[in-house]
């Protein structure tokens, strides 16, 4: 071999000949194309939605057919939607994955730089679910939004209701609830006899109404009084925007695809979240996907919901299904070097449906299914964190054979799982004794003699 091959560098080959890059800014964007394709191959546009339409017919006059953008805060997504809608390939590029060429750093360089790695085909889009889920998305982010903010108005009038020494929270579980309204409001109106705002309890509250008057007679004082109408007027004015939203959701979900092939059968034993909507929610999440969420444990229709509008009913998106738990942050990294594993902590990702999966998990503690077991088991073993993560995984697994292939979880209780568990054990403390020398025996219980 000749010195002249010895020297000779392999070049990467061009994939994406027709790429552009841009950097993303709040006032301006950098844009650069090929060198060949205009005589100045990186100009900057400003924000203004009239300087964007400017920039897709420069970038349509240069052949651009792909784009690469960071996603910088929320400044990509108008550029982002104006792109894709005019009929160009774009890419979301996460800027942590983006490492810049040594020296001063600019604005065009980081453009010309993003250009350059997505022509050789080097960098990965980020995630983005279709027009149709991003609306979904968008005003169920909304509601949870309002959800959480009248949840924090509650707290105030319970706060205000404990500075007149008012223990209604005492003897009824939820102030909220018809019970705690009617007594709120009606102390709010001026009524101050205990005797009569006990008579508006509802038949359910298992307080009887001797310690209801007795929970009731607080010190009236108006600083507070004013502070709890204020605050209930704002909590009813979050419960009539969270209507509201609902309204739309219930639109967005009649514009889906119908996909199921009959109603949904009634499940009398599941009990609705408070929290949920007064639409059917169940029946159009099935109709939409054509498959029950709710019969995973642990998942409601609120949490089925979350997750649908953050990853889409799509899940080609992700070849397996141990891709899917990994884009939620849900396995072990698994880091090597030298042929040694060095790290195996689970990525920390800012992911909703991620939480959603991990509060599904938690809230199986209790539960009497064979998942509720194998989480105690591990919590046992491991501790909660890692259990909840385990338990998340598993239950990200279930839903995404659910989806894509349609494929139902069977309860089969906790015995059943015991059972199993009991049985892998004695196998493995086989193959152990083995290993030794060994042989494992079972013993039969003593059976005491009766005289």
């Amino acid at each position: 071999m000749t010195n002249k091959n010895k020297n000779k560098k392999q070049k990467l080959s061009m994939i994406n000949p027709d790429a552009a890059g841009i950097d993303i800014g709040s006032r301006e964007h950098f844009v650069c194309v090929p060198a060949d394709r205009d005589e100045q191959s990186v100009r900057t546009f400003k924000s203004f939605t009239s300087d964007l339409k400017e920039m897709v017919a420069w970038l349509k006059k240069c052949g651009i057919k792909t784009i690469a953008m960071e996603s910088t805060g929320i400044y990509w997504i108008p550029v982002f939607q104006i792109l894709e809608t005019s009929g160009f390939e774009v890419i979301l590029v996460n800027a942590r994955h983006i490492k810049n060429v040594p020296g001063r750093k600019t604005d065009v360089k980081d453009s010309q730089w993003i250009q350059q790695l997505h022509s050789y085909g080097l960098l990965n889009g980020s995630f983005r679910p279709n027009d149709q889920i991003c609306e979904l998305r968008a005003f169920t982010r909304q509601r949870d939004r309002l959800t959480k903010n009248a949840s924090t108005h509650v707290h105030r009038m319970q706060k205000a209701l404990g500075e007149m020494n008012i223990q209604l929270h005492h003897v009824i579980s939820d102030i909220t609830g018809v019970t705690g309204m009617n007594i709120i409001k009606a102390i709010i109106d001026g009524e101050r006899d205990p005797a009569k705002l006990a008579t508006l309890r509802n038949n359910g509250i298992k307080s009887d109404e001797k310690t209801i008057i007795k929970a009731l007679e607080g010190d009236y004082r108006k600083e507070h009084l004013t502070v709890l109408k204020q605050e209930l007027e704002i909590y009813e004015f979050y419960l009539k925007q969270i209507k509201e939203c609902d309204e739309a959701i219930e639109e967005c979900y009649k514009k889906f695809d119908k996909r199921s092939d009959g109603d949904l059968p009634s499940d009398k034993k599941q009990q609705k979240s408070k929290n949920a909507p007064q639409f059917d929610l169940k029946g159009l999440l099935y109709d939409a996907a054509g498959v029950d969420f709710t019969k995973i444990p642990g998942l409601s229709e609120l949490t089925a919901q979350t997750i649908v509008s953050e990853v889409g009913l799509d899940m080609s998106k992700w070849d397996t299904e141990k891709h899917f738990a990994s884009w939620l942050g849900l396995t072990p990294t698994n880091k090597t070097t030298g042929g040694k594993v060095f790290d195996t902590r689970t990525k920390k990702v800012k992911n909703k449906a991620s939480t959603a999966f991990r509060i599904a998990a938690l809230n199986l503690g209790r539960g009497k299914t064979a998942i509720a077991g194998f989480y105690r088991r591990v919590k046992g073993k491991l501790g909660a964190p890692k259990a909840i993560t385990a338990t998340a995984r598993k239950l990200a697994c279930m839903f995404y054979r659910l989806l894509k292939y349609g494929q139902e979880y069977v309860e089969q209780g906790i015995e059943a799982y015991e059972t199993r568990y009991n049985e892998t054990m004695v196998v493995n403390l086989q193959k152990q004794a083995a290993r030794l020398g060994f042989e494992v025996v079972k013993i039969e219980p003593l059976v005491e003699a009766v005289c």
